[in-house]
């Protein structure tokens, strides 16, 4: 499938050939173009391209891979998630090696990628498959690993989601969105767009100042189930404050989970009440928000290591692992910004 535009939440492609890996080049590199990375880095971009979907294509169980736009201030750069149920890899740092191969070709496929990108991270176990995320930005651009970082997945059948996620910072504020508009297709998926930009155009303040604003805002929506949550390092907490189905947990690194309490109700409907909560938030724990479209049987301690990778590592994990296929799907991943 050709996309000439491709939307914040990206395109997912399936690895069920080898011509997915010259259609997932193609459509990166015209996004290169469109984001303004030059002729040489679209050049670059289009080998990490290939290089991940021919790894998905030649050794992945289920492989996808996620093309979306990423940016940061003025900036703008491409991510591509790639990933698969197994094998897995026992040592990524000796997979990525040049000259290490499992399949008698050359080997120089990770390594590649891994020159080529401005930024990436992974996660893989044998028998648990690999996550990998790559950011190609211009070449004068430093990125760092996002705190924050949501996916979304359309049901079977659909071109778009009424899942959505956003994110915001602000003096001494930094605040996460996840949504879940009512149904599915376009008319859920405009409900979700309409929460997220009333996120980011939301006045300063708590949760749950900013989920009453965004009921509010949404009235002209069929309506969403919404949940804001805020950082405090200093503080030590997460405040939360949500409306409907979206579950939240606070992971404390010692592997013990903490859900959050969201309320009845559908923004944008009724009247529904607003509280919010304080939860305690050490130094090391991740806060996990997904819709019901993500079942709630992941454990911590069935993928050691992952809870150190970057967020988008963990959600993209999460979301294979846990994500239905018969809804909408959404998986947001935070930790305190250092």
């Amino acid at each position: 499938m050709i996309h000439d535009v491709v939307p914040d939440a990206g395109h997912w492609y399936r690895s069920e050939s080898g011509s997915t890996a010259s259609a997932v080049r193609r459509a990166a590199e015209r996004l290169g173009v469109q984001l303004g990375l030059g002729e040489n880095r679209v050049a670059e971009l289009a080998i990490v391209a290939a290089e991940l979907t021919s790894n998905l294509v030649k050794h992945a169980q289920e492989g996808v891979l996620l093309l979306r736009p990423v940016r940061s201030g003025d900036a703008a750069g491409v991510e591509l998630i790639a990933v698969d149920s197994g094998p897995g890899m026992a040592d990524l740092t000796v997979s990525s090696r040049d000259g290490h191969s499992t399949t008698g070709t050359l080997g120089i496929g990770l390594g590649a990628i891994t020159r080529q990108a401005s930024w990436y991270d992974a996660w893989s176990r044998p028998g648990r498959g690999t996550v990998f995320a790559v950011q190609v930005w211009a070449k004068d651009v430093r990125v760092a690993p996002a705190w924050a970082a949501g996916l979304t997945r359309p049901i079977t059948g659909e071109q778009v989601s009424g899942d959505g996620h956003a994110v915001r910072s602000g003096p001494g504020r930094h605040q996460v969105l996840v949504c879940d508009g009512l149904g599915h297709g376009p008319l859920a998926n405009a409900a979700a767009e309409a929460a997220v930009a009333a996120f980011r155009s939301a006045p300063d303040g708590p949760p749950d100042t900013v989920v009453t604003y965004l009921h509010r805002a949404m009235s002209h929506t069929r309506g969403a189930a919404v949940a804001v949550a805020e950082l405090d390092q200093a503080a030590g907490l997460l405040r939360y404050a949500g409306l409907g189905n979206i579950a939240g947990t606070v992971l404390a690194p010692d592997g013990t989970r903490r859900g959050l309490v969201s309320l009845p109700g559908i923004a944008g409907h009724q009247r529904p009440t607003v509280r919010g909560y304080d939860y305690p938030f050490p130094p090391g724990a991740l806060l996990v928000m997904q819709s019901d479209g993500v079942v709630d049987r992941w454990r911590s301690d069935d993928y050691p290591g992952l809870t150190g990778r970057a967020p988008v590592v963990v959600a993209a994990t999460l979301l294979r692992d846990a994500g239905i296929r018969r809804d909408d799907a959404c998986v947001l991943v935070a930790r305190a910004p250092s």
